[in-house]
């Protein structure tokens, strides 16, 4: 390896989202070198311009990040150590007032509270809850049950506390600092979405690479 080449390590995240129309290799890259003077350089060096406003998703080849390197640096050797696809998601930034966020929360706090209560009681009555505790509460008691016993309310208390211990936190208070099953649930969302959007950018060739003309954001294909 010749004594005055440089190497340059790139790192890019799977899904980036930017703020404005001009995308720069700094906006979507974490990037080391030991020439600063040259590092300083690379980071302006833009790799995508999206034409239209509104919200509107990319997919960037590594290969296309490490051609627009080379073509103002062709000694200077690329070493990746994150995605080898990109996406970049561009959206007007309009900041909701805050009753705006309120009322999302209240909506979504009712429909699941209300989800939640059906299943449980749907639940309560396929298996028949009060019979089977009625019949449990006079066997072990020889009397019948009035309907508002202990096992009731250690059914109720259980409930509660199963649900709190399962979902991992009460209000902003975590019990561990492991991610609770819906967080979980939510990665493995997005990272099925994320692979379907680079996949159909592949299979469309929309994918942003080399032999791509231009890094337009209006979209474009492979020649």
């Amino acid at each position: 390896m010749p004594a005055d080449r440089v190497t340059l390590y790139i790192k890019g995240d799977r899904d980036i989202e930017v703020k404005k129309q001009e995308v720069t290799l700094g906006d979507i890259l974490t990037m080391e070198c030991s020439d600063r003077a040259m590092l300083a350089r690379i980071k302006p060096l833009k790799i995508l311009k999206i034409q239209k406003q509104g919200k509107q998703r990319f997919v960037v080849s590594v290969l296309k990040i490490i051609s627009c390197i080379h073509e103002k640096y062709p000694n200077v050797e690329v070493q990746n150590l994150g995605e080898t696809d990109i996406i970049v998601t561009f959206e007007d930034q309009k900041t909701p007032g805050k009753l705006w966020h309120v009322l999302k929360a209240a909506f979504v706090a009712v429909v699941t509270f209300c989800g939640a209560a059906f299943s449980i009681m749907a639940f309560n009555n396929d298996i028949d809850v009060t019979k089977l505790f009625g019949q449990m509460y006079e066997l072990v008691t020889g009397r019948e049950t009035d309907g508002f016993t202990i096992l009731e309310i250690t059914y109720s208390a259980g409930l509660t506390i199963g649900i709190l211990i399962f979902f991992n936190h009460f209000g902003r208070r975590r019990f561990t600092e492991d991610p609770t099953p819906m967080e979980v649930q939510m990665r493995l969302y997005e990272n099925d979405i994320q692979t379907t959007l680079v996949e159909d950018a592949a299979r469309k060739g929309e994918e942003i690479d080399v032999g791509m003309g231009s890094t337009g954001g209006s979209g474009g294909r492979r020649p």
